[in-house]
């Protein structure tokens, strides 16, 4: 793969602009061959007498306006006898046009690229060069607030798949010369345009170099979404823990950012990675901080609770009731007795197969169209819940544990994946060796969480230290004038909160 895309660009290189532009024009007709889309559009410009002109672009990629009045227009326009045959590329480039970049260029691989991009070439008989003329001008969708992360309180705005748009948006919320952003292109024929961002006074450089270490190795024909590149360059690729954060929200990354962390924007979806991730991200959210700490402490609590439940109450109550009844209370255990009464299925595989079926629910529902999804979503687990439990198929308190099980499980969308695959571990691992088996399994699972590590990070970063400081923003949301310094290890540069820094300092003045 790599040897074919390298011939293509030697092709390329071997072909060389003339000083004839219809010869000029045919070269790129002819790499851009049975390709309706490119046009060019020839004139004449009046110099002592008359001189050729052209302009190439790609329909539907460039601003007509731009090309119509500030190129085409401001040439024939122009008097150009006050200007030398010899120099007259360059007068034009550099008082005739109208962009914010006109760069003049022999070379067919930075000339075709510029024209595929949205950019516009202009020849002019005579020259063996060309102008390439900043013109890009596609649609793209307006900012709306992110479906997928909405919030009662806090910014509306979201991401979207202009990867100029969303750089805007942190600029307009980080407004310091120590926002850094670095442009790279991957992919041998999508060469998708991405973009590394940070704060150099607090991103680690070590960790800046990493992963451009790991971007540089990738080699694939395109990428066309940030997962692409998410699954490229994460640790632990075999586990169901993502190692990589994402959002499609600015306030979020510009958050990420202050803590010392990397964004990374991807070109063509709305959709920002952030790194180094730890676990305890998954418990937060950009609300906890619009509101309350109380409140926000709370909401975390019950995330934490939640995730625990989803991922433990099917594997607990197979065990109790196959392995351990004595544990269970007298009548609860008379009540589940009676239900179960005349179910022919063993209780492993009434827990499978309630799981599996809301599983197929939720997923029907998230592919259907939102009118109709829905509604079948609740209609279908109505309907076969009640269907099944009273054809004595299944049993009422198996519909309980898995109903409880899918609701704590939507707390915490991103978490979706392992918790799916987390909960059967555990399921399995309880019906063969009881409440043996599930805490052996969540021993296992902490033994595995605590070996991994996101860019150098252990991943179980302040869930391990006995810090006050280290554990202000883990379980609960401490109030800001507490929360002197950024996360430990991926803030290490510049671990002081200048802010909170400040507020310490006031108050220690205060009091003399």
């Amino acid at each position: 793969m790599g040897k074919s895309n390298n011939n293509e660009g030697n092709k390329l290189t071997e072909k060389c602009l003339n000083k004839r532009l219809q010869d000029n024009i045919n070269l790129i007709k002819s790499i851009f061959t049975k390709d309706d889309t490119l046009i060019v559009r020839e004139f004449n410009s009046e110099y002592q007498g008359s001189i050729m002109c052209a302009v190439i672009y790609i329909d539907s990629m460039v601003n007509t306006q731009v090309v119509n009045e500030n190129i085409i227009q401001a040439i024939m326009c122009t008097t150009l006898k006050e200007y030398t045959i010899n120099n007259l590329l360059k007068e034009l480039q550099n008082k005739v046009i109208r962009s914010n970049e006109v760069i003049r260029s022999s070379d067919m691989n930075r000339i075709t690229e510029a024209i595929i991009i949205g950019d516009t070439v202009f020849l002019l008989e005579g020259y063996n060069e060309a102008l390439i003329i900043t013109s890009e001008g596609w649609q793209t969708r307006a900012i709306e607030e992110p479906s997928a992360e909405m919030v009662i309180s806090g910014p509306r705005e979201g991401f979207t798949e202009s990867i100029m748009v969303n750089l805007t948006l942190i600029r307009r919320r980080l407004k310091t010369p120590d926002l850094k952003f670095e442009f790279k292109e991957i992919g041998e024929r999508s060469k998708t345009k991405i973009c590394i961002c940070y704060l150099q006074e607090l991103a680690s450089p070590k960790i800046i170099n990493e992963l451009f270490e790991r971007l540089a190795s990738i080699n694939i024909d395109g990428i066309l979404d940030s997962a692409y590149i998410e699954e490229l360059v994460q640790d632990s690729p075999y586990t169901p823990f993502r190692t990589i954060g994402s959002t499609e929200r600015p306030d979020v990354v510009a958050a990420k950012l202050l803590e010392g962390r990397i964004a990374v924007f991807v070109d063509g979806t709305p959709f920002v990675l952030t790194l180094p991730f730890v676990f305890i991200e998954y418990f937060q959210s950009n609300e906890d901080y619009y509101q309350n700490f109380l409140m926000g402490s709370i909401n975390r609590i019950i995330r934490i609770i939640g995730i625990l439940l989803t991922i433990s109450v099917p594997a607990i109550y197979v065990s109790l009731v196959t392995y351990h009844q004595e544990m269970i209370p007298s009548q609860l255990l008379l009540s589940i007795a009676a239900a179960r009464k005349d179910v022919p299925l063993p209780t492993i595989v009434e827990a499978i197969a309630m799981l599996f079926v809301f599983e197929v629910l939720r997923e029907s529902g998230a592919r259907m169209p939102t009118s109709m999804g829905q509604a079948i979503t609740i209609v279908g687990a109505l309907v076969l819940g009640q269907a099944a439990v009273e054809a004595r198929i299944i049993s009422a308190p198996m519909v309980i544990v898995v109903a409880l099980t899918g609701i704590t499980g939507l707390l915490i969308p991103k978490f979706k994946s392992a918790s799916i695959i987390i909960r059967f571990i555990f399921l399995i691992m309880a019906s063969i060796l009881g409440l043996y088996g599930y805490i052996f399994g969540f021993m296992g699972l902490l033994l595995m969480l605590f070996s991994m590590r996101s860019f150098g990070v252990p991943y179980m970063l302040t869930l391990n230290s006995l810090d006050p400081q280290e554990v202000k923003d883990t379980i609960i949301r401490a109030p800001w004038w507490y929360m002197h310094y950024r996360p430990h290890i991926i803030g290490a540069k510049n671990q002081f909160r200048l802010k909170s820094q400040n507020r310490r300092q006031n108050n220690g003045k205060n009091k003399v």
